[in-house]
């Protein structure tokens, strides 16, 4: 037996284990109706803008991350967030569909899909919450958080603190008003 033979043969084997998993998660996989688009409404709650659409595939739903939005003073508040779904389709892609919601009146909730890698659902990937939640992420490597931010996480990150200080600040202010 040569080297190629033995190649073939591991690789054949390979493939008849994908193609076990493969049927096994058939037998799990459903109709997934997700929406895309987005929703406008006015303050009292009619639709000024509406561009959602339906789209249907057959797969399994894997999990999900829920992040609170902030409001105006900083802090998390139920009236406006984030959901992040994460399926595998028929073909073994993972998407992600995320919701941006929200109820403040002007302000819209979009609906959008993302063809995603293991690599989207883990340490500083795009999604890493939402991988840690689902069994994809991992921790960050030392390599990987000693890296620089990029300018858009850096901005993201001084605007977080930024509401934050502004929130202590007005909060120390509306102290020091009770007090006299």
């Amino acid at each position: 037996m040569d080297a190629r033979h033995i190649k073939v043969t591991i690789d054949l084997a390979e493939l008849a284990r994908r193609l076990a998993k493969m049927a096994e998660r058939q037998k799990t996989m459903t109709e997934i109706k997700v929406t895309v688009g987005s929703i406008q409404t006015d303050a009292s709650g009619v639709s000024v803008r509406d561009t959602r659409r339906a789209v249907h595939f057959t797969g399994e739903k894997l999990g999900s991350y829920t992040e609170p939005g902030t409001g105006r003073d900083g802090r998390p508040t139920d009236t406006r967030g984030t959901i992040e779904t994460l399926y595998r389709d028929q073909g073994e892609r993972l998407i992600v569909h995320v919701e941006d919601w929200s109820h403040w009146q002007g302000e819209p909730t979009t609906y959008r899909l993302h063809e995603v890698t293991e690599a989207d659902l883990s340490g500083r990937g795009q999604f890493a919450r939402l991988g840690q939640e689902c069994g994809y992420g991992r921790p960050l490597t030392l390599e990987e958080a000693l890296t620089p931010l990029d300018p858009e996480e850096r901005a993201y990150l001084a605007d977080l603190e930024e509401d934050r200080l502004e929130s202590l600040r007005a909060s120390y202010a509306g102290a020091v008003e009770l007090d006299e």
